[in-house]
């Protein structure tokens, strides 16, 4: 089974997209965890996994806008790969403009401000500057986007218009980034049911499409589970974005891609001759 494609910002964007985090060893579960991510992901496993995806009829990537990504994004690409890369400004690399600005350079087709961020500005009363980010972004010709984990983020766009192309929703709040954007490795970190369910109740609301993220809590949730839990929570131009890490599990994809689509399948919205 193939995952149909929605609009976004003039994109057609695959309804399941494949996510950076396990590229780059950021896994939200412990150290021992991100290093054997690491260890696992050269960029030739990388490849290999962004062409299995594009077979099964995946075509966006989240990923950070960092050198890593940059390079194995052109390695595949030379290659003969087509993902499309929807790009992160990432705190621990720059500011928002240099998150831009390699997404610019690295191919890009679009851009989100990176969800602490977004958090730190709204919780520091510096929001401005979250519209700002996103002028750049249009003005570099790509499609704009901005994360959060904080559900009052999202609030505070609808509330002052904020020009995006969609929104990144996580699942949850596992730490809080008032003080510091930055996910600092080997925090602790929470996932609270009642972060989804919040969340949920939210996107509903919103006039953007969404990309759901962390629908898993980080290999926290039962897959069918939360599959189940995300195609009802899913509007007709969203999307889900699921990081992939196959060491364990070969078959990975294609089993996710599956328990979505089963779940999207049974909503009203869907449309099958979309698929």
């Amino acid at each position: 089974m193939k995952p149909d494609k929605v609009n976004i910002g003039g994109l057609a964007v695959s309804r399941f997209v494949i996510g950076g985090n396990p590229f780059s060893g950021f896994s939200h579960q412990s150290g021992d965890v991100d290093r054997a991510q690491m260890r696992y992901h050269t960029v030739a496993k990388i490849k290999e996994t962004l062409a299995k995806a594009e077979s099964l009829g995946v075509n966006a990537h989240i990923s950070r806008a960092d050198h890593h990504v940059m390079r194995y994004l052109m390695e595949y690409w030379d290659e003969g790969g087509s993902v499309q890369w929807f790009a992160q400004t990432c705190p621990g690399v720059g500011p928002i403009a240099m998150g831009v600005g390699n997404a610019v350079r690295g191919g890009a087709k679009a851009v989100h401000i990176h969800g602490g961020v977004m958090d730190h500005l709204l919780a520091t009363d510096r929001f401005d500057e979250a519209a700002e980010g996103v002028k750049m972004i249009h003005d570099a010709g790509l499609v704009a986007g901005c994360a959060g984990h904080n559900p009052d983020v999202f609030v505070k766009a609808e509330e002052v218009g904020l020009d995006v192309d969609y929104y990144m929703c996580c699942y949850y709040n596992p730490t809080c980034r008032d003080d510091d954007p930055v996910h600092p490795r080997g925090a602790t970190e929470m996932f609270h049911p009642y972060h989804r369910e919040r969340m949920s109740k939210l996107i509903r609301s919103l006039s953007k499409p969404v990309v759901h993220y962390k629908v898993l809590a980080a290999g926290r949730t039962e897959p069918a589970e939360a599959f189940e839990f995300v195609a009802h929570t899913m509007r007709e131009n969203d999307v889900a974005c699921v990081g992939i890490y196959t060491e364990h599990k070969p078959d990975m994809i294609q089993e996710d891609i599956d328990l979505l689509m089963a779940a999207v399948q049974k909503q009203a919205w869907f449309k099958p001759e979309a698929a």
